[in-house]
């Protein structure tokens, strides 16, 4: 099975989703226990509730499970958050501090090499490969990188997660239009909650890719799974009624930054 799956749009945004897949492959999946075998830490249902929001834009979606290898880490195993609970490039334990692995079937420095191999490097060539396409097709490319968890992990910080969380590494990854495209949006739909580099200030692909001096913009949004869940425990179902009304606040979010883009390439 191929590590990632890419549709090619004519857009300047690309979507990216780092941590939808729920493959691995049988020699992984066998040696996780009970807790990671319940894959609980999967961004649930967020390919699905971007779907066609906007229709020409790019999407690269990684196949594989986090558990064998998170893509929105940095391959060397640096820390996104030094000195705060997280989970690494391969994770030892869910984000409640569990362990995920059988009694000594832990991953080595071997399976750590050789998964950067066979699915972090091919996601990434294919998400940098897609970021130059747009880029020479239109003079700047927007990488929306899309994600999803629980409101509430005591284990990875206190309290209670506003609904959007949008990262930018402190404006570094983008220009100002565009962190302002998205958290404008947020911040007027009602009934939900917004914060701007709280939290989660953007991952490894945001941080990585964002380099708006060159004309690529990335931005990360986070959503509390509360938002679209009907609940935030297995079988982490899809709420049709709480994405009805989601769906249209991320549309907008996603034709803004297109206008945005629009507007910065015409500057």
């Amino acid at each position: 099975m191929s590590p990632f799956e890419v549709a090619r749009g004519s857009s300047p945004v690309i979507l990216a989703f780092p941590h939808t897949g729920t493959w691995l492959p049988p020699d992984i999946l066998a040696r996780l226990n009970d807790e990671g075998s319940r894959l609980r830490d999967t961004d649930w249902h967020i390919h699905r509730l971007y779907e066609r929001l906007l229709p020409d834009a790019t999407t690269v979606r990684a196949t594989v499970h986090r558990y064998a290898i998170d893509a929105n880490r940095d391959p060397t195993g640096a820390s996104l958050y030094p000195g705060q609970n997280t989970t690494g490039l391969v994770p030892l334990t869910d984000f409640d501090g569990a362990p995920i692995w059988r009694e000594g079937a832990g991953p080595g420095e071997a399976d750590v090499a050789d998964r950067v191999a066979r699915f972090h490097a091919p996601y990434h060539a294919a998400l940098a490969g897609e970021i130059a396409r747009v880029r020479a097709w239109h003079g700047i490319a927007v990488l929306y990188d899309c994600h999803s968890i629980r409101s509430r992990i005591p284990f990875l910080f206190p309290g209670t997660l506003p609904d959007f969380n949008i990262g930018t590494d402190g404006g570094r990854t983008c220009d100002p239009a565009i962190e302002r495209a998205a958290a404008d949006i947020c911040a007027a739909a009602d009934g939900y909650t917004s914060v701007v580099n709280g939290r989660f200030r953007g991952g490894w692909t945001t941080r990585r890719y964002g380099r708006p001096e060159a004309g690529i913009h990335a931005i990360q949004m986070e959503l509390a799974q509360v938002s679209h869940l009907t609940t935030e425990a297995p079988p982490f179902a899809l709420d049709a009624d709480k994405a009805a009304r989601l769906r249209p606040v991320l549309g907008a979010v996603l034709g803004r930054l297109a206008a945005a883009a629009e507007a910065l390439k015409g500057a």
